[in-house]
């Protein structure tokens, strides 16, 4: 059988101009247009082609740069100057342009605030083409590694720790030089041991601003690489990191709105993603759905109120065990009176408000619980007897179970995974975004921006098509 060879030294007649080298199908001539649609004086991003000074790169043209590189898993500064100078799509996109990878890290770095209102202005481009209802909202929230060491994390326990150790090396290094005799000074062994002395006290002082940094700002750890970011516990264990949230539209899976938090858990998020993926809307959805990680009633009932019907489990019903004998659910609460009426008919009166915990303590006297014949399965407690609590916002808790266990409820719940896991996992599997590069709150928020931005102008190629994109923007 014979082979084709290539000869690096054949001459041949390429293109006249770099136009040539892309297909008018080529993906590139979507994020071309698609960049472009975007409003630059709206986002905050100086355009003056007649400033004085020395000649810039045009900043649309680097925004497309980051934006394309980064769809396609190119994230690092350095690895994109070595994509504008080999990649022929690349050179397509910016003309010709070959910015360094410093130029590239400083726009990126100068331009969070605008970057972060990427995704606002690429949904909306999205409402436009009919590719967002706002119908039907489903909340997410998902782990990503901050661009620090876990290593480098402080709390008031290990500061006091270190602290303790310095101490004693000290006074070591100190007892040590007494020791050494005067006309020895110059010896080298007690010239390092007054620099270790000196690197030690200085490390000293960085731990006591630490502290004073923590008890400050009221935080139970600080990390010194990226001080925003928090201690995160997820299926890799634990790790600097942050809580990437995203707010997905029912029709087409496109995500509306995205943050980046640094909690640890998704209770308190619930209703502020809703609420601002509501503002890129400029309408209020009809539905809004998330997992039993957002069930904190107070958030729900903030978009409850809003007339927008809440589909989150509780983390009772979002357990799959089934509930023991003489569960609370067995009890019936008189709401007249008060109290909880056991399966025998005994009443379980108020006790107390723990109002810390929002709750309310109902017990029994000891006695009637040991005369019970269900005694030692319902409780074991021979002198307290059976207690219940029960949460103030207990009635909005009850509203919001019998709204979720609603037929029509169940089906968008189940639509749920289908929609908002998707994005995470383009994100993380296709784009191989393990951590963030950017560090402190605005350069994450600005990554995830890009990242769900990405993600959408993907799915928008994948529903349309390039030659359709391509027609329905240029009109």
């Amino acid at each position: 059988m014979a082979y084709r060879y290539g000869d690096r030294a054949q001459m041949s007649l390429f293109p006249a101009s770099i136009e040539d080298y892309v297909p008018q199908d080529a993906p590139v001539r979507a994020y071309d247009v698609m960049v472009t649609a975007l409003d630059m004086d709206e986002l905050g991003i100086e355009c003056d082609p007649g400033k004085v000074g020395n000649s810039a790169y045009d900043p649309m043209t680097m925004l497309k740069l980051l934006v394309y590189g980064y769809s396609y898993g190119v994230r690092s500064s350095r690895k994109l100057e070595r994509e504008v100078n080999y990649n022929v799509s690349f050179m397509w996109l910016t003309g010709g342009l070959k910015p360094d990878h410093k130029t590239i890290s400083e726009f990126r770095r100068k331009n969070k605030s605008a970057l972060k209102q990427v995704l606002k202005q690429c949904a909306r481009l999205c409402i436009k083409l009919d590719l967002i209802d706002g119908n039907t909202l489903f909340v997410d929230g998902s782990k990503i590694r901050a661009n620090a060491s876990i290593n480098n994390s402080w709390t008031h326990g290990k500061c006091e720790k270190r602290l303790k150790k310095i101490d004693e090396r000290i006074e070591q290094i100190l007892s040590e030089c007494e020791k050494v005799d005067q006309t020895e000074e110059g010896n080298s062994s007690l010239v390092r041991m007054k620099e270790e002395l000196k690197d030690h006290e200085l490390l000293k002082a960085k731990v006591n601003d630490i502290l004073k940094e923590l008890d400050v700002g009221g935080k139970s750890s600080i990390n010194t690489t990226d001080s925003d970011c928090t201690r995160i516990h997820g299926r890799q264990g634990s790790h600097a990191g942050y809580n990437a949230q995203s707010v997905v539209d029912e029709k087409h899976g496109l995500i509306v709105h995205s943050d980046v938090v640094n909690d640890n858990n998704d209770l308190g998020q619930f209703a502020d993603q809703v609420n601002e993926a509501n503002k890129t809307l400029e309408k209020k959805c009809k539905e809004a759905c998330a997992d039993a990680g957002y069930a904190n009633c107070d958030k729900l009932e903030k978009i409850g109120e809003q007339g927008i019907k809440v589909i989150v489990p509780s983390q009772k019903q979002a357990c799959v065990k089934k509930p023991k004998p003489f569960d609370k659910s067995e009890f019936q609460y008189n709401k007249e009176d008060d109290c909880y009426v056991c399966p025998e008919g005994q009443r379980l009166r108020c006790r107390g408000v723990e109002v810390g915990r929002k709750r309310k303590i109902y017990g029994i006297d000891g006695s009637v619980c040991r005369a019970c014949c269900h005694f030692g399965v319902c409780t074991t407690d021979r002198i307290n007897g059976r207690k219940i609590t029960r949460m103030l916002n207990e009635e909005i808790r009850e509203k919001f179970e019998l709204q979720y266990q609603q037929d029509e409820s169940q089906k968008t719940y189940r639509l749920r995974k289908e929609k908002v896991e998707l994005p995470f996992g383009h994100i993380k599997h296709n784009l191989k975004v393990g951590g963030f590069l950017l560090r402190g709150l605005g350069g994450v928020r600005a990554e995830m921006s890009l990242l769900a931005s990405c993600f959408n102008m993907a799915r928008m190629i994948s529903i349309i098509g390039v030659p359709g994109l391509l027609t329905k923007l240029a009109n």
